[in-house]
């Protein structure tokens, strides 16, 4: 058949994108490494249907959303013309597969006659260009050129493990791409950690609120694990209280799941521990619920919640003393704490980076609090560049900041840590007055080594350090005294402050 008489007979099978993508047209390899012909799923399908344009993918895992968005995408190059595409991965050999696997692979099996008439004139390992003058690159940052199309694959785990890549890609690839073009981001959660976590926040608030979006909001999306009719198990399986306790819930916000689900779910729980969360989750919040990969202290944050000691804490008529991080060119933060018998209850936080002791003096006083002592760390007695070579101690203290107390150095940062390990059973964080630190204590975690694909022995610094360095100055400060025993529970915490 000629190129010109198959095109005819292709149109009228496969008038537009919905069409190509709907039926058929391109060919994939399913989970058995079969070739077969791709038609969208319904949560595809959903998603094409209802896309805006620029849209933050939250997915569970084997959802397909990477197919038909690099299937889009191709399409996009093959039908219209001078379309420059780009797909960025968080690993060279995941762009490279990606691009060998579905995009390559699907034109090299559209109809001879089809690729006649739309061929390939530069077919390379990364790269396509294709006689519509359009053009489809995959990497690991894309930031030169121009793009009308992007889709960013596992952007959440590009955010835990190489924050400073995913940079790149916030401040590169997505400034190359025009506005009214589109960007798509991808991924399973990470943790409450990185851009990811925030985009997804940004654009889950933006569409609760029923705010319009305008071409450079991005538009939230939400993928669970029991939209997709495969994840059933046929078998008897035993329910334990828990996990029935746990279904229970989610039918109470409107998910009701039925027996095979039920079953298929308790048994990947059994398999997966804590990570089914984050690999298959049934609500956003669930999704970012489980500790950043590499964080030092998932069991004592999970303990804290299971035990309820993330609540909400009454501010008593009690002296307040305040433990600080010292920052300079980051940020300085600051943990407010009430000691209730051996109860230390972490009822404020406070950050910001910029600033003087003034600045910081006059945010102490706003809030009012009774002050016993300003605990900081053994760089408050380091001489600062100023004419009059004073400390940091020093300069505090001239701001109003009094009695500053000044800590040991540590001998390192492994005994830090471990200070906080045995400080943290005693611990209760109130859940909104300081929940940018609950996120900080979530997320703080080890450096990845991108050579060796293993985690280094030593802690990342990032945005999550300032608020931990804070919270491990009360772990490593003198144990107060306590001159009488009090006897306070979570609930009679939670109580007392429901009764203010």
């Amino acid at each position: 058949m000629a190129g010109s008489d198959f095109l005819t007979l292709a149109a009228k099978r496969w008038p537009d994108k919905m069409a190509r993508l709907s039926d058929g047209f391109y060919k994939v390899k399913d989970k058995e490494g079969r070739v077969v012909p791709f038609r969208m799923n319904d949560d595809q399908r959903e998603f094409m249907e209802n896309r805006h344009g620029m849209d933050v993918v939250l997915k569970a895992r084997q959802k397909g959303f990477t197919t038909v968005i690099q299937l889009d995408m191709l399409d996009d190059c093959l039908f219209i013309p001078n379309i420059s595409a780009g797909v960025i991965a968080h690993k060279l050999d995941d762009a490279k597969a990606f691009f060998a696997d579905k995009i390559k692979f699907a034109y090299d099996n559209l109809p001879p006659e089809f690729r006649a008439v739309v061929s390939a004139e530069q077919d390379a390992a990364d790269s396509m260009r294709f006689s519509t003058g359009s053009s489809i690159r995959v990497g690991v940052s894309l930031r030169s050129g121009t793009l009308q199309r992007l889709h960013v694959s596992e952007y959440g785990k590009l955010c835990a493990k190489h924050p400073e890549k995913a940079k790149e890609v916030k401040t590169g690839a997505f400034n190359t791409v025009q506005v009214g073009q589109s960007i798509t981001v991808e991924s399973t959660a990470e943790g409450m950690a990185g851009e990811f976590y925030e985009m997804c926040d940004r654009a889950e608030k933006l569409q609760q609120s029923g705010t319009p979006l305008t071409a450079l909001d991005f538009k939230f999306h939400f993928s669970p694990w029991w939209t997709s009719p495969e994840y059933r198990l046929m078998d008897e399986v035993t329910i334990t209280s828990e996990m029935q306790e746990y279904f229970d819930k989610l039918e109470g916000k409107g998910i009701v799941l039925d027996t095979a689900q039920k079953a298929w779910y308790a048994k990947k729980a059994e398999q997966q521990g804590d990570e089914v969360k984050r690999e298959f989750p049934s609500t956003p919040d669930e999704a970012f619920e489980v500790s950043v990969e590499g964080a030092y202290f998932i069991p004592q944050m999970k303990a804290m919640r299971q035990q309820g000691r993330i609540c909400r804490i009454p501010v008593l008529d009690i002296p307040v003393y305040t433990t600080w991080d010292l920052g300079l060119d980051d940020s300085m933060t600051i943990c407010f704490w009430q000691d209730v018998g051996m109860e230390r209850r972490l009822i404020d936080y406070y950050e910001n980076n910029g600033e003087g002791f003034g600045h910081y003096a006059r945010i102490l006083s706003e809030k009012g609090y009774n002050y016993s002592a300003h605990y900081m760390p053994h760089d408050a007695q380091h001489r600062m560049l100023n004419k009059d070579a004073t400390t940091r101690k020093q300069e505090a203290e001239a701001a109003g900041i009094r009695p500053v107390h000044v800590m040991k150095r540590i001998d390192s940062l492994a005994d830090g840590r471990e200070a906080s390990r045995r400080f943290w059973p005693q611990v209760y964080i109130d859940e909104q007055r300081c929940a940018r630190l609950i996120k900080c204590l979530d997320s703080y975690r080890k450096e990845w080594d991108e050579k060796l694909g293993r985690f280094k022995d030593q802690p990342l610094h990032d945005w999550s350090s300032h608020g931990y360095k804070a919270f491990e100055t009360a772990a490593i400060r003198p144990a107060p005294v306590v001159r009488q025993p009090v006897s306070v529970t979570v609930p009679s915490i939670v109580t007392a402050f429901n009764r203010r």
